[in-house]
């Protein structure tokens, strides 16, 4: 059986770099904040450690094959050390996305800031929105924010069970926000 999987299609609401949001914090009734970031499993002095580890054995196998008299490989090796610092150097570089989900009683924000420094903002109405677990039970559980036939995945970097713990505080949040009073606007007519 084919599974069918939501693609996003909510439009953007702004867009640019970067996006002005300190007035999301200056609300009161903040009913969740949520900040998403990609998991990342080596930090800083354990990247150094492994990167002189890597220089260090490359360099003594390196230096055997020249004394061996292949002295080309010894290049090699320096381009296997820095081949593996750019790809740390990237995957760092992609660590410093940020998702994050801000639902009040009126609505729900979702900003997301790429590594460029680039920002998009979505903003669906909290009365009319609900949450969708596609493949709940499944390693590729997904949270979407739907409404009017529109979708907007979230946080797609986290492991399944962090996406499945922010469906559930997305889905306290959302039902929190429906059982708020909210301002009613005032009818055509003028004041009663």
């Amino acid at each position: 059986m084919k599974r069918r999987t939501a693609i996003e299609n909510w439009p953007i609401e702004a867009h640019g770099r970067p996006l002005r949001l300190d007035h999301l914090d200056a609300r009161e009734d903040v009913l969740l904040d949520a900040h998403v970031r990609p998991n990342r499993s080596l930090g800083s002095p354990a990247f150094i450690a492994l990167m002189v580890a890597i220089a260090v054995i490359s360099f003594t196998a390196g230096l055997a094959f020249l004394l061996a008299g292949a002295w080309p490989v010894l290049g090699f090796f320096g381009l296997d050390v820095l081949i593996v610092w750019l790809a740390f150097r990237l995957n760092y570089r992609d660590g410093r996305r940020l998702e994050r989900i801000h639902i009040t009683p009126d609505a729900i924000h979702v900003m997301r800031r790429w590594p460029t420094g680039y920002e998009t903002l979505y903003r669906l109405p909290s009365a009319w929105t609900r949450l969708v677990v596609d493949h709940e039970d499944d390693p590729d559980v997904q949270p979407r924010l739907t409404a009017m036939g529109k979708h907007v995945l979230v946080g797609s970097v986290l492991s399944p069970r962090e996406r499945r713990e922010l469906a559930g505080a997305i889905g306290e949040a959302l039902a929190k926000a429906r059982t708020s009073p909210v301002a009613l606007a005032q009818e055509t007519g003028g004041a009663a």
